[in-house]
């Protein structure tokens, strides 16, 4: 599933040509995505494309008629092509963004769980006005981290994956983020120790930041929007490594379902306090 530096990546990908655009026309392949393809997005034509920003796993092009807001979902890719490319849409190419210089901003998504969506303001939309802060932002900071989970007996991975509390820190990244801080992903959220938290979120920052860097992870469906995968994949420490020796201590990786997500760890660099 793309996470946060897969739609930052995508983001960066596709900015240079889309941002400053006018749309000529949104043609969609299909009635329904995750949600209905929303009307307003057939009647975008003219419409100036202002800006394009992410707010979590949300990638949002800014109009002069409104906001456009996409989720990758599951399998979801962006790519941009050009229409004298004279590509012809494919079986999963659900999406067309075309402009009036030409480009082509194509949506392709196999498992259909992601979405276009239109809003007046993509922060006012419901998926979006509840969200806890970017994690790379200022505001998610170690003393936010240990006042929101004070009192939450929730494993901490299960914590650090919720967008109430902190935003696009998916499972990959949960995992690793956790191995690096040396934390057991079934410590309860409000065990975290002050020195925890600061390390937790430390590493987070740079895990995600990382692997922005890198592209992202490609372990099935992700490509960036030039058709390059993500190399992060490649510096994994803990996750996709059951069974396999610890970096650092030489442990047996282990997993585990944790809030019914498979969870890696390593049994000595994470103990769990009795």
């Amino acid at each position: 599933m793309p996470e946060l530096p897969e739609v930052e990546t995508s983001l960066r990908g596709v900015e240079p040509y889309l941002q400053g655009q006018t749309i000529k026309r949104i043609i969609a392949r299909t009635p329904k995505l995750r949600w209905a393809i929303p009307a307003e997005l057939s009647q975008m034509q003219g419409a100036k494309i202002l800006s394009l920003s992410r707010r979590a796993k949300y990638l949002i092009l800014h109009t002069d008629k409104g906001d456009i807001i996409v989720h990758l979902g599951m399998s979801g890719s962006l790519s941009i092509l050009k229409v004298s490319d004279n590509l012809p849409a494919g079986k999963h190419d659900h999406v067309d963004l075309t402009t009036e210089s030409g480009v082509i901003l194509r949506y392709n998504d196999p498992r259909k769980f992601g979405c276009w969506l239109w809003a007046e303001k993509a922060e006012e939309h419901e998926l979006l006005k509840k969200l806890g802060p970017e994690p790379l932002s200022n505001a998610f900071t170690s003393g936010y981290l240990f006042e929101k989970g004070r009192k939450k007996t929730v494993a901490i991975k299960n914590f650090i994956m919720n967008n109430e509390v902190v935003v696009g820190v998916g499972n990959i990244y949960a995992c690793e983020s956790l191995f690096m801080a040396g934390i057991h992903p079934e410590l309860s959220a409000q065990n975290l120790t002050q020195k925890q938290c600061e390390r937790l979120v430390k590493v987070i920052k740079e895990v995600l930041t990382k692997s922005i860097i890198q592209g992202g992870t490609t372990l099935k469906d992700f490509i960036q929007p030039d058709g390059k995968p993500g190399y992060f994949a490649q510096v994994l420490q803990v996750y996709g490594r059951k069974g396999e020796e610890c970096h650092d201590c030489g442990a047996i990786i282990e997993t585990k379902v944790v809030g019914q997500r498979n969870t890696y760890f390593c049994p000595k660099c994470q103990k769990l306090p009795r």
